[in-house]
């Protein structure tokens, strides 16, 4: 298990810096600087806004320092939204108000979504089956942003039952969290039942009803566990989207998080900004892939970890 891990963690260092190195080049691939949209600014102010920032240099040094830097934990400074900051300082002041939402939109999500699944499983072919079906097919395909807005135009706007903008109290979470989540649950609950459906026919499983056992207890207990490895798959890449934050959903309740601020620097070309915040979802998306691998031991301690192609 040791070894297995440690040469998981040196895959997912390489595979971070590939990660950075391609989002840097592929950003100062688009023609053009981010000191273009400055009013007024002359040609020499421009060398020299460029010189401060070390963009003067070819595109191979900018890079080669960039990451120097960034493994001695430097991820330079923001060079428009907030001059001059730390990128660290603004990641780390942006991510913990993400994350408070991230986290209660998966708390339901997966509850939910598990819960909705081994119901559909359970009474598959029934009305209940159908109806279920029919919300998680509507879920799956809805964008988010039109679930935001219908939350906020109906709760918001219309019965002003809750806030509509920011995070000054719990109902403030009702919204944003129901919208990030909403999506995810209903994906869950077609991995759910459809895995479900192929355990629940195995022999183990007839065994357990010979034997007269609780239906409720062959299916949350015995059932349940076995089906849960395409659930656990979901989760890595699902976790690490949702603490960084949903950019939609951020933006459309006005939410000081990471996911609209990445958006905003996408629009004022804030090089820094956006090349940190892609590090950081690669390597929450990197971690959690071996957190995966590890907690599928857990569910089932047939798999062989680093063994059989891995």
């Amino acid at each position: 298990m040791a070894k297995y891990v440690i040469k998981r963690l040196v895959v997912a260092v390489f595979t971070i810096l590939v990660i950075a190195s391609l989002t840097f080049l592929l950003m100062n691939a688009v023609p053009g600087s981010p000191f273009l949209t400055e009013h007024g600014v002359s040609d020499e102010t421009m060398e020299a806004l460029e010189a401060k920032y070390g963009m003067d240099k070819p595109l191979p040094v900018q890079l080669k320092n960039y990451l120097v830097g960034f493994v001695q934990g430097d991820m330079g400074v923001s060079i428009k939204l907030q001059k001059n900051r730390s990128v660290s300082e603004i990641i780390f002041d942006k991510f913990p108000v993400s994350v408070k939402v991230g986290v209660w939109a998966l708390i339901w999500a997966v509850t939910v979504g598990i819960v909705l699944g081994c119901l559909a499983a359970h009474y598959r072919g029934r009305l209940l089956d159908s109806i279920l079906r029919i919300v998680a097919t509507v879920g799956v395909a809805i964008p988010g942003f039109v679930v935001a807005s219908l939350l906020l135009i109906v709760f918001g706007v219309k019965l002003k039952l809750l806030p509509t903008s920011g995070l000054d109290g719990w109902q403030s979470y009702l919204m944003p969290a129901f919208a990030l989540g909403f999506y995810p649950m209903c994906y869950i609950a077609r991995l759910t039942r459809s895995s479900m459906l192929d355990v629940i026919h195995q022999d183990y499983i007839r065994t357990a009803k010979a034997k007269g056992l609780n239906t409720k207890k062959i299916i949350f207990k015995h059932a349940l566990r076995n089906s849960l490895i395409p659930v656990v798959t979901y989760l890595g890449p699902l976790i690490a989207y949702l603490v960084t934050g949903g950019f939609v959903v951020e933006t459309v309740f006005a939410i000081p998080g990471l996911g609209r601020y990445f958006v905003q620097s996408i629009t004022a070309r804030d090089y820094p900004i956006i090349m940190g915040t892609t590090i950081l979802l690669a390597t929450l998306l990197v971690i959690m892939m071996v957190v995966v691998d590890i907690v599928y031991k857990i569910v089932d301690p047939r798999i062989q970890l680093g063994k059989g192609g891995d």
